[in-house]
């Protein structure tokens, strides 16, 4: 199964992502700050990363870029955000995609599979 690593600091958003995710057969591991991200990736080695573009503190743009600029850069990272705009630059700092809040299942889970294997037995609207 591949492990997906979800980055936000909303609690409900984080538990509806890893419902979903769970729910076709993706394994998961969450980080809500960068002091956790890093850590979290050296030790969960995640296939693909799904990101808040908002988290207290930090930008998530901004960790992107370092992410890219990092050891990790082979990892592809997928940035969500309501704002609207932040689909425009997204690529700007390095993120491999966008997926606009709020989003449907079906949509996630299409922009997973570009980078993973997801089972789609189970998906819903």
């Amino acid at each position: 199964m591949e492990k997906i690593l979800i980055i936000d600091d909303d609690q409900d958003q984080l538990f509806l992502l890893q419902t979903i995710l769970k729910r076709n057969g993706l394994l998961v591991c969450t980080a809500q700050s960068e002091q956790e991200i890093y850590a979290t990736i050296a030790r969960e080695h995640p296939k693909l990363i799904l990101m808040d573009v908002l988290l207290s503190g930090a930008d998530g743009r901004i960790i992107c870029r370092r992410l890219k600029a990092s050891s990790y850069r082979s990892i592809p990272v997928i940035i969500f955000s309501g704002h609207p705009g932040a689909q425009k630059n997204y690529a700007e700092f390095g993120a491999d995609d966008f997926l606009p809040k709020p989003f449907r299942e079906k949509t996630l889970l299409k922009k997973l599979s570009r980078f993973v294997q997801v089972d789609k037995g189970e998906v819903a609207g």
